[in-house]
């Protein structure tokens, strides 16, 4: 059975100042009703995740993300799917360009003027690298409740894999291609980086990597090395940015093929020329025959005259176009007998079942021996409560309260130091007492709110 996921990208959230708020809000209410409809008559009538490829929000304000977190949980619970199961990576849009010192202005001229090597020099630096990265503070805690992380190293994050089939498994890895991003970049210049850092993934045999990330191929100053690296390397490339939806496929080699999906905007600027709503619904499914993967997308449109969604024929050729790609990967597993590594093909399995998501934590991030404790049940919707739903300082106070944050503690808390705390808490076996405390918490402001 396919893996179904909704894939969304630019809805820029409070980027209206006029009555264009009421039709947006239509828009986005329409959207919540069809992409229901349209999940519930493919297989298993549910989804099993929303991808999300950038500009969540329209100026990386806190506000915003509030708005989309409603949003985002309607779409979830409308699709049939927990609202913790949502992958994301941040736009340009997703920066406050508010918070960007006159420090930070240097090092982008710095970095713009000195390409790959001066962008390496600065993420070697802590202070340097916390300079740019705060820009995205709004977006960091939205995005790390639901466990996506930042990586303020600047390297790619990745924590959820799909098993299609029996040794078959995608996994999915997220990129940060905003970071450099001033407000006046183009793709005709370029400015921007990717990095060695996030590009260089690694193979596992029976596994084939999906990239989330939201700027194209062609928008990089690096972007030679990283095609080079992607096409060799993942089946999937996902974007978004440019606001027009198209796909491509490419045969690397023999039994081995890249594929790039381009998003539309949910929620385009009324400015554009071609102001259309749009959105995908893909299926990742495993192909017997093949031993393949195969992408099926129905890609949706805004019909202006209608005013609702319905299927898009044009943009990428057919109403439900599918495409096969070769998986070196799925076709391949390491045997490991003592020391010694040798190659056999995978036996195809019996039958398909449904596709199992697992949440997985990165190797590289984990010390040698270090085992991972399994995730209390709630875990994931006390972790989505805590960092999106609540402010820097009503988490603080509820690590203090917890006696997370030791008295004498002078350190400079970090989100990365907040995650740890956290962590630590619900390993001590407090979960209840966390989950009581937001609760505390929310339900204050709402009173507040509501007075």
């Amino acid at each position: 059975m396919p893996a179904i996921f909704v894939h969304l990208s630019d809805i820029h959230f409070g980027q209206e100042r006029d009555q264009t708020l009421y039709i947006h809000n239509d828009v986005k209410r329409e959207l919540i009703a069809d992409v229901a409809r349209v999940v519930r008559l493919l297989p298993g009538g549910a989804a099993q995740g929303v991808l999300v490829t950038g500009d969540i929000a329209y100026s990386g304000k806190d506000e915003q993300y509030i708005d989309a977190a409603k949003w985002l949980d309607q779409i979830a619970e409308a699709v049939g799917c927990d609202i913790t199961r949502i992958q994301m990576v941040p736009g340009n849009h997703d920066l406050d360009r508010d918070m960007l010192s006159r420090g930070g202005q240097h090092l982008l001229d710095d970095i713009r003027a000195g390409g790959a090597d001066e962008y390496e020099k600065v993420l070697s630096n802590d202070l340097d690298r916390g300079t740019l990265f705060a820009r995205f503070q709004a977006y960091g805690s939205f995005s790390e409740g639901y466990d996506c992380v930042l990586d303020t190293e600047g390297r790619y994050s990745t924590n959820m894999r799909v098993e299609l089939a029996p040794g078959r498994f995608i996994k999915f890895v997220r990129m940060n291609s905003s970071l450099l991003c001033h407000g006046k970049e183009n793709d005709e210049e370029p400015e921007l980086l990717v990095g060695e850092r996030q590009f260089t993934i690694p193979r596992d045999d029976g596994e084939e990597v999906i990239v989330l990330i939201h700027h194209p191929l062609h928008w990089f100053k690096d972007s030679d090395a990283v095609s080079t690296y992607l096409k060799s390397r993942i089946r999937l490339l996902i974007t978004g940015h440019e606001h027009n939806p198209r796909v491509a496929k490419e045969t690397i080699e023999e039994g081995a093929d890249f594929m790039t999906l381009a998003a539309g905007a949910a929620v385009p600027s009324r400015s554009e020329t071609a102001y259309v709503f749009t959105y995908n619904v893909i299926e990742f499914d495993w192909d017997k025959d093949s031993d393949g993967l195969a992408v099926t997308i129905h890609p949706r449109v805004w019909n202006p005259k209608m005013t609702r969604f319905e299927a898009d024929a044009v943009r990428l050729g057919e109403p439900n176009p599918r495409f096969l790609l070769g998986c070196p990967n799925f076709r391949v597993c390491a045997a490991v007998i003592g020391d010694n590594a040798t190659a056999k093909p995978f036996e195809p399995p019996p039958e398909v079942r449904e596709a199992i998501v697992e949440m997985v934590v990165e190797p590289e991030g984990l010390e040698k021996g270090f085992a991972v404790p399994p995730e209390p049940p709630n875990y994931r919707l006390v972790l989505l409560r805590f960092f999106r739903d609540l402010t820097e300082g009503e988490r603080l106070r509820i690590l203090s309260e917890l006696d997370a944050i030791p008295a004498n503690s002078n350190d400079r808390m970090t989100q990365a130091i907040e995650r740890r705390l956290f962590d630590w808490v619900v390993q001590q076996g407090r979960i209840e007492d966390f989950a009581k405390l937001i609760d505390r918490y929310i339900a204050g402001k709402n009173e507040g709110e509501a007075k």
